[in-house]
């Protein structure tokens, strides 16, 4: 027998599994039961006037409806536009107008978001627990529509940290590929799921491969660090999958005797720091992974044995990635670590990690062709992340395109100083990113750092610890420190954007050195008036982007 081609064969694959398919704090419905109220959803679908496939837009937390939508969705023939419950007003009707969505599916919950939102007449829809209106399930409901590998399954759009979120391409093809890889789940998983079912992460570790498994799917409605061990156990879950800082924030909460009572097998954390990933293993006895993934997936890292904790990992055999220079094309040397496996060939090694053989892996986005060249320019894949590669052939991140600094006229990347600075005692986070130099074209460094609860920063202690890293450039010492809370997306990853645009106007404090070799102070008032004369008498903006 073939393997699934299509999301709709998945599911006809679990049409007749008895086994437990979905369940929250609410439902538990077998797989058999799931299926016949996605095509009831796919039914309803249907019925939706127009002609030919379309795109339906979801707004919903993760919820049972939620999922129904997906699936009956890829039932009917239509594709779901995943909308991200954290946009409002003008960027939630943009989301919803540039997929062309038909209609809007939401819940009691969430409806209250689309009030006073002009969606140019696109209609709004409230759901019940079932995914459709109402209560009612037909009799018959199974869509006639056949669904090719080819039609569109899903518009998953990315996090928008370099501008507007693009809509990614997922057609049903893709997405059975990724499902019929995931031979490391069996029927008797339990897949725990609290990030957002309109990310790719969710889709791609979670659904796809309980599809077909015949896993269970356990949801939770929205990421909890308080109730996150204790789901865990409640749903008796084998595996769960994390982005950004989810481990440091469960990490956070109050330590109990039960911390390794649960079933957990591994854990996916990508772009979580090496440190939350050891102390998760040490207090919870799981095994997180990082690897390397994006809503695109051209370019997908696994683990290897024996690899550091911070890297990424490597490609599958016959997928040429490597790492070169974003100007040139040339790819740059490999990088060269200290006893201590600290980074010594940083502007040398560091460059964007590219794909030489997988554009055709890239689906390309909905509406954006000059995305969609740049991203494919030269018949390369450019991943827009920033990396470097050891002489195993083993990848580590180093930070996104935009996070290129140039102080001095050296350029680096900001991950490493991340990396570094995430030593400091009491961080439990950093973010570094370029603000202007007042008086050349080149940038300063700046960087939030977030300290556990009840530290206090010490300026001197942190010089002092800045003095003690042996892989610090001289050129990677933050001139602005802000200490604060640093702000997240919807799925935990930290953005950046408000903190380079905020810079030192913001009410957290900032320490900083007016001069190299000068010790950090507090920032003062008198101080920023100082600093804005100095951009003016350079003829230079302070506040320019």
């Amino acid at each position: 027998m073939s393997a699934p081609s299509t999301v709709a064969e998945l599911l006809d694959g679990r049409a007749g599994d008895d086994s437990p398919g979905v369940v929250d704090a609410e439902v538990c419905w077998s797989w058999s039961e799931v299926v016949a109220r996605a095509d009831a959803v796919a039914c309803w679908l249907g019925g939706v006037p127009g002609e030919g496939p379309f795109h339906v837009g979801v707004l919903m937390e993760n919820t049972p409806a939620h999922l129904l939508a997906i699936l009956g969705a890829a039932r009917s023939g239509a594709a779901v536009a995943g909308l991200n419950t954290t946009r409002r007003g003008a960027e939630l009707a943009r989301d919803v107008l540039h997929t062309d969505c038909r209609v809007v599916l939401t819940d009691a919950a969430c409806a209250p978001l689309l009030d006073g939102v002009d969606l140019e007449g696109t209609p709004a829809v409230v759901v019940g627990p079932e995914g459709v209106p109402g209560e009612h399930v037909p009799a018959d409901p199974r869509p006639a529509r056949t669904v090719g590998p080819d039609d569109l399954f899903m518009l998953l759009f990315t996090s928008g940290s370099t501008g507007a979120p693009k809509a990614v391409r997922m057609t049903h093809g893709r997405a059975a590929g990724m499902a019929n890889r995931s031979a490391w789940f069996g029927s008797d998983d339990v897949l725990y799921n609290a990030m957002p079912l309109f990310h790719g992460n969710a889709i791609n570790a979670t659904v796809l491969p309980a599809l077909a498994t015949g896993a269970t799917i356990a949801l939770r409605h929205r990421f909890s660090a308080s109730e996150f061990v204790p789901d865990l156990r409640r749903f008796g879950a084998t595996f769960f999958s994390t982005v950004g800082r989810a481990l440091s924030y469960v990490l956070a909460a109050p330590e109990t005797p039960h911390d390794r009572d649960h079933r957990v097998r591994w854990g996916l954390a990508p772009e979580s720091s090496p440190a939350d990933i050891e102390a998760f293993r040490q207090r919870f006895g799981i095994t997180c992974f990082t690897g390397y993934g994006s809503s695109e997936n051209a370019i997908i890292l696994t683990p290897v044995p024996g690899m550091p904790a911070e890297a990424l990992g490597a490609p599958q055999e016959g997928v040429d990635v490597v790492v070169v220079d974003p100007a040139s094309g040339e790819e740059r040397p490999r990088a060269r670590f200290d006893e201590g496996g600290r980074l010594l060939n940083a502007e040398e090694a560091i460059g964007e990690i590219v794909g030489r053989n997988v554009v055709d892996r890239f689906e390309g986005y909905h509406r954006n062709p000059e995305a969609d060249a740049e991203r494919t320019r030269n018949g390369w894949y450019w991943s827009g992340d920033l990396g470097y590669v050891d002489e195993r052939g083993i990848f580590y991140f180093a930070g996104r395109s935009g996070d290129w600094l140039r102080v001095d006229s050296e350029n680096f990347a900001a991950a490493p100083v991340e990396r570094i600075l995430g030593r400091f005692p009491g961080a439990t986070g950093v973010a570094v990113y370029a603000v202007p130099d007042e008086r050349t074209a080149d940038d300063q460094v700046m960087a939030t750092i977030e300290l556990a609860p009840g530290q206090d920063f010490d300026p001197q202690a942190f010089e002092a610890f800045l003095d003690a890293q042996p892989d610090l450039s001289r050129h990677w010492a933050p001139r602005y420190v802000r200490v604060g809370v640093l702000p997240i997306g919807a799925t935990n990853k930290i953005d950046k954007r408000p903190l380079r645009a905020e810079r030192w106007w913001t009410e957290d404090p900032v320490w900083w050195r007016p001069a190299r070799g000068v010790p950090y102070r507090r920032l003062t008032a008198g101080d920023l008036t100082e600093l804005e004369d100095h951009f003016r008498a350079h003829g230079r903006d302070p506040h320019r982007p």
